[in-house]
């Protein structure tokens, strides 16, 4: 295994990274067989691991915590804060006062001292981002974090949190971890170059799009929309919609092109993604070891200039042909009063 500097922290991780999502009841829910999988991948060079206190509301970070035992100084930790956890009011989002419970329990969960990168999950526009830094920054101070970053947030904001950390003299995010693969490529056009610029790790997610560079979901074939993802989603596997329909043309491609070159369509999607300078690592999540194993073998792929022409062919640089995992829409579309001004004040007289 390959191994980069992530962003400026000086860590080194592995260039695929272990996400954990599907260790949890609505994914794999035997925990000793994730145990398993976390192991082997391990012993197969991967020191980076990364999880959320939201993935089964903490079961994942439990069954991390579980693997880890032994082996921790061994291993990059990472894990995100943002999302609800549990009934009731505060039990979310970025303010300081949530994100000093849930580092405490995502610590307990992990059965750690340290989270080596803590990772605000999505933005939130209910909290001044100074807010954020602050608290991630007195974090750093206390030894319960390493680094922080962000996850699926849109380049200005990024800009913005720079800006704010400078004048405040605050911590600032080290990485950013967005959704990226041959079928969403539109973080080439801002975010990835905003990245590159302020010297972050990048992580990117859902390298498989969704399923759909798996191979399983294909042209002219039937797609069981009551199993697997579909059950999800429906609307993003119907053949009869023309956006999906375009998915499933390039994917035949991708196939034909993965085939003429020796390797498996999943193989070639992720290698795809960590051909981009401004990628650190790959999350791959793997929910059987059979999948951590067919992965694996696509670790030494070596994508030419050739293959990477024929895939801008296919999807042009900085096109998002599919991008169900893109943050939320901005207030500043969502909410129509951002956008219109009072009745009695529209017109020009």
């Amino acid at each position: 295994m390959r191994y980069r500097t992530l962003g400026g922290t000086g860590m080194e991780v592995s260039v695929y990274c272990l996400g954990t999502m599907m260790f949890q009841a609505v994914g794999n829910p035997d925990h000793d067989d994730c145990v398993r999988i976390i192991h082997t991948a391990l012993d197969q060079g991967i020191n980076f691991v990364d999880t959320a206190d939201m993935y089964g509301q903490g079961e994942s970070e439990e069954i991390v915590g579980k693997a880890l035992q032994g082996r921790r100084d061994d291993v990059v930790l990472a894990t995100k804060v943002h999302f609800k956890m549990g009934e009731g009011r505060n039990r979310s989002g970025n303010s300081r006062r949530w994100i000093l419970k849930a580092v405490e329990d995502s610590l307990r969960r992990l059965n750690t001292d340290w989270i080596d990168l803590y990772q605000v999950h999505r933005p939130d526009p209910s909290t001044d981002i100074e807010e954020t830094l602050s608290v991630l920054s007195d974090l750093v101070h206390q030894g319960k974090i390493r680094a922080f970053g962000c996850s699926t947030f849109p380049a200005e904001e990024i800009v913005e949190a720079h800006h704010v950390c400078e004048r405040r003299s605050l911590g600032r995010f080290r990485t950013e971890q967005p959704p990226y693969s041959i079928l969403a490529r539109g973080i080439e056009a801002s975010l990835l170059p905003v990245c590159q610029r302020y010297g972050m790790g990048v992580l990117v997610w859902s390298p498989l799009a969704f399923g759909f560079l798996t191979g399983k979901y294909r042209k002219n074939q039937p797609i069981d929309l009551a199993t697997g993802r579909p059950t999800i989603r429906p609307e993003l596997f119907d053949p009869t919609n023309a956006e999906n329909a375009s998915k499933l043309d390039a994917v035949e491609q991708l196939v034909e092109l993965a085939e003429s070159i020796g390797c498996t369509l999943p193989q070639l999607a992720v290698a795809f993604t960590v051909a981009h300078p401004a990628v650190t690592s790959a999350i791959i999540g793997p929910r059987t070891m059979q999948q951590l194993e067919d992965l694996l073998k696509g670790a030494a792929l070596t994508l030419d200039d050739a293959t990477l022409d024929r895939i801008d062919e296919i999807v042009p640089p900085g096109t998002n042909l599919f991008n169900p995992h893109a943050a939320s829409p901005p207030r500043t579309l969502t909410d129509t009063a951002l956008r219109r001004r009072p009745l009695a004040e529209r017109a020009a007289n």
